[in-house]
């Protein structure tokens, strides 16, 4: 049984991955031309497909049947081959469903606004009205509901980003701020890479309850895969496969005292986890042609963390990676975010009479213990998981693994 993601551009998709977890079939990835649409979709040997950017709308015209909800919302995202031909589904619909009932969020009788007119916002209105929201306002750039005025919504209850805007590799950017939205429960993000997007930093920030598109994306590949083998499949394999995905997906930073043994363990953790690793000091060096405790001596300190969070921000960028870092970079708070976005961040703690000092100035310029004292409240701040480093790198990559599920 054949079955895939049809797309003009599809890089690098985590379809597979998630049907692989849910059915035993091959699912494969499909680029195809817009010239080439109805010729693969009349002469493809599928039995089943999702559908993404841009043919959402352009596959319609070539089906035989859509389902009531693809009907209605002029989108199909799922495609099934039977006898008597092509049948449309939107399986956005109850992904989306899903994402919000997990977060626990009453819909009825809530002001929502939607970000965003595209294919996605479609889905996302339809399914808010039909959980009962008593007004449900599309901000757009150009329409009589833009980002200008805006502030006529301020009294909105559940704000969801339907448009790409914070997606990797765009990180960090943002249409909105959170802060002017005073009666805010929740916040939704169809993003899902990186974890967190600018929008979803400020609702944490904020303490607004909120959630990325991941359980979106597999509850609505869940629902693919029963109409793709006409079986049940049952809910509770979407958090399982969510779980296990983000934590696939999420990089890990590792932080600690400088000398505490974060790049020997993390290039143990790559080598175990098969991922890619980099070193944040030798990156450093990489791009700029200097040894960071050489470019400190020459330029100071400050301007050496002006330089060094423009290397972390291009690193935490990426997915699934592990990442050393310099030991001070958690004395810039701005720093947090960056890391914080994709990344499960992991202090390494290390005695500091352990520690070396060779080639690190700012250890031999400081009393390792006044240095260790100032920044330990800041790696407590910075890390979801603490680890220390005492028996071996292999004891404590494997410490590592377990305390993050990997």
């Amino acid at each position: 049984m054949i079955c895939g993601l049809l797309g003009k551009k599809l890089g690098h998709s985590y379809s597979p991955q998630i049907h692989a977890f849910l059915k035993d079939y091959d699912y494969k990835l499909f680029e195809v031309l817009p010239e080439g649409l109805e010729d693969f979709l009349q002469n493809s040997d599928f039995q089943g497909i999702n559908v993404t950017i841009p043919y959402k709308k352009d596959v319609i015209p070539h089906l035989t049947t859509l389902s009531d909800t693809a009907k209605r919302i002029g989108s199909v995202n799922t495609i099934v081959k039977k006898a008597d031909g092509l049948h449309g589904y939107n399986t956005d619909h109850y992904g989306f469903m899903y994402m919000v009932k997990s977060t626990g969020t009453d819909v009825n009788g809530k002001k929502a606004i939607v970000l965003g007119s595209g294919g996605a916002s479609l889905t996302v209105v339809d399914v808010l009205k039909s959980l009962g929201a008593a007004e449900v306002v599309v901000i757009s750039r150009k329409g009589e509901d833009n980002y200008e005025n805006i502030s006529r919504h301020y009294d909105a209850d559940i704000i969801v980003n339907a448009t790409p805007v914070g997606m990797y590799p765009n990180n960090g950017e943002r249409l909105i701020d959170l802060a002017q939205f005073k009666n805010c429960i929740c916040v939704l993000d169809i993003v899902y890479n990186p974890s967190l997007t600018a929008i979803l930093l400020q609702a944490e920030q904020l303490g607004i309850p909120f959630e990325n598109g991941l359980s979106m994306l597999v509850a609505q590949a869940k629902r693919a895969a029963e109409l793709f083998t006409d079986t049940e499949i049952p809910d509770s394999v979407i958090p399982e496969i969510t779980q296990k995905l983000g934590a696939q997906m999420k990089n890990i930073v590792l932080i600690g005292m400088p000398g505490c043994g974060k790049s020997s363990v993390g290039k143990m953790l790559a080598a175990d986890l098969n991922r890619e690793f980099y070193d944040a000091d030798e990156e450093f060096e990489r791009v700029t042609g200097i040894f960071p405790g050489t470019y400190i001596t020459t330029y100071g300190e400050a301007e050496f963390r002006k330089k060094e969070q423009e290397i972390l921000s291009e690193l935490c960028k990426k997915s699934a990676c592990v990442i050393s870092t310099g030991g001070g970079c958690v004395t810039v708070p701005s720093n947090y975010p960056i890391l914080h976005q994709n990344s499960s961040i992991v202090w390494v703690r290390r005695n500091t009479s352990l520690l070396p000092t060779n080639g690190r100035p700012l250890s031999q310029q400081n009393s390792l213990m006044d240095m260790y004292i100032k920044r330990a409240p800041m790696y407590c701040t910075f890390c979801d998981e603490q680890v220390k480093n005492e028996i071996s790198m292999r004891d404590t990559a494997d410490k590592i693994k377990r305390s993050l599920k990997l």
